[in-house]
C-alpha cells in the first residue's frame, strides 16, 4: 500500500510522519463486543501494508475498542493513530465545542480510552468561527510540545479559517497546521452530508497541490453511491438520495461502469481510485464493514488512473485517450 507524508513534531524535532493512503475509519464493527471481527479486521489491514486508522472522541464505541485491541495485542507501534476532537456532544448538539479546554480534554480522555500516551494525528473535528484562532493555534501547539500529539490537523473547516490559523502559526513560530480532512469524492454532494461538514471545492484542492498539505478524505466513496445499492429509480436511504441523486452524479456512475468494464474493476473501487489518483499527497477514510468490503477498497487503491480517466470521471472532459 502507498504511503503519504504528514509534518509533525516528535521531542521538539521535526519528523515525517507516513501513514498508508487507506486510513480504516471507525466503522459499526468497530466496538468492543466484538473483539473477533475487530481483530479479523485490524490483522486484514496491517498484513496487506496498511498502517493508518480514523477515529474520533465522537465516535461511540470505536476509541474503547481500539484500546482494547491494543492492550490484547501490543501493536501499538504498528500503527498511526488519527482522531478527533470538539465534536458537539449528543446530547447537545448544538453546543459548540471548540476551545482550548476542550482540545485538552478531549485529547486526554482519547489517550486514556485507547491506552496509548500519544496520537500521531488530530484533528478539530468542527469548527466554531467565533473562537479565534490564536486560542486554537496556542492550544494545539501546547499539545505538540508536552507530546500528546505529533501533528495537528482540521476537519470540516473552511479554506479561510485554515489560512487564518497558518498565517498565525507563521507569524508566531507556531507549528502550522499539516492536514486537512474535509469530504473529497467522485460523487459530489448537493448540500452537507450532515450539519457542519464541508466538502473540498476547486479551490481547496488547488491550495493543496500548492502547498503540498495532505488531504484526508472522508466518506472518500460517497457513503456507497457508486457500490450498486443504489439506482436511479430506487433508493432506500434518504440522506444519500438528497445529498447525491443528481444528473451530473448519476452521469458520473455511468461513467464509471464504462471504465470498471475496461480494467475489469467495480464501479466502487474505480471511484476509490479517482479520489487517490489527484496530483497531490492525498489519502481516503474507508469504513467497510466486512473483509471482503476492505479486500476490494484496498484493490480500488492499487488502480492507477491517467489524469485523462479522472478529468473524464469528473466530467471535465468527454473523451480521454
Amino acid at each position: 500500500m502507498k504511503k503519504i507524508k504528514i509534518k509533525g513534531w516528535k521531542n521538539g524535532k521535526q519528523i515525517w510522519i507516513e501513514p498508508s493512503n487507506l486510513f480504516l475509519g471507525s466503522a459499526d464493527f468497530l466496538r468492543p463486543d466484538n473483539m473477533d471481527q475487530v481483530h479479523a479486521m485490524y490483522d486484514e489491514f496491517l498484513k496487506k501494508g496498511g498502517n493508518a486508522i480514523d477515529t474520533a472522541e465522537h465516535y461511540r464505541w470505536a476509541e474503547p475498542a481500539i484500546g482494547k485491541w491494543i492492550e490484547e495485542t501490543g501493536r501499538r507501534d504498528e500503527l498511526i493513530i488519527f482522531t478527533k476532537g470538539c465534536h458537539p456532544k449528543r446530547e447537545a448538539r448544538d453546543v459548540k465545542r471548540v476551545n482550548a479546554k476542550c482540545i485538552r480534554e478531549d485529547i486526554e480522555h482519547s489517550l486514556e480510552t485507547m491506552h496509548v500516551d500519544h496520537v500521531e494525528l488530530f484533528a478539530l473535528h468542527r469548527d466554531d468561527e467565533s473562537v479565534s484562532v490564536k486560542e486554537i493555534m496556542d492550544e494545539l501547539n501546547h499539545q505538540i510540545e508536552i507530546g500528546h500529539i505529533y501533528a495537528a490537523g482540521v476537519s470540516n473547516w473552511k479554506l479561510d479559517r485554515i489560512k487564518e490559523a497558518n498565517n498565525y502559526a507563521k507569524e508566531n513560530g507556531l507549528h502550522p497546521i499539516t492536514f486537512n480532512s474535509p469530504n473529497l469524492s467522485l460523487a459530489k454532494p448537493m448540500h452537507p452530508r450532515w450539519p457542519g461538514c464541508v466538502s473540498a471545492d476547486e479551490e481547496m484542492v488547488n491550495w493543496h497541490k500548492e502547498n503540498d498539505i495532505a488531504l484526508l478524505s472522508w466518506s472518500s466513496q460517497a457513503g456507497g453511491f457508486f457500490s450498486g445499492r443504489f439506482t436511479r429509480d430506487h433508493c432506500d436511504d434518504e440522506e444519500i438520495r438528497d445529498c447525491f441523486y443528481n444528473d451530473e452524479n448519476w452521469e458520473r456512475y455511468d461513467r464509471c461502469i464504462e471504465l470498471a468494464n475496461k480494467k475489469q474493476k467495480s464501479p466502487i473501487q474505480i471511484a476509490l481510485a479517482w479520489v487517490l489518483n489527484q496530483p497531490f499527497n492525498i489519502a481516503a477514510v474507508i469504513g467497510p464493514e466486512k473483509l471482503e468490503e476492505l479486500d476490494s477498497s484496498i484493490e480500488g487503491s492499487e488502480i492507477i488512473l491517467s489524469q485523462d480517466e479522472v478529468k473524464y470521471l469528473n466530467l471535465e472532459v468527454d473523451h480521454y485517450e
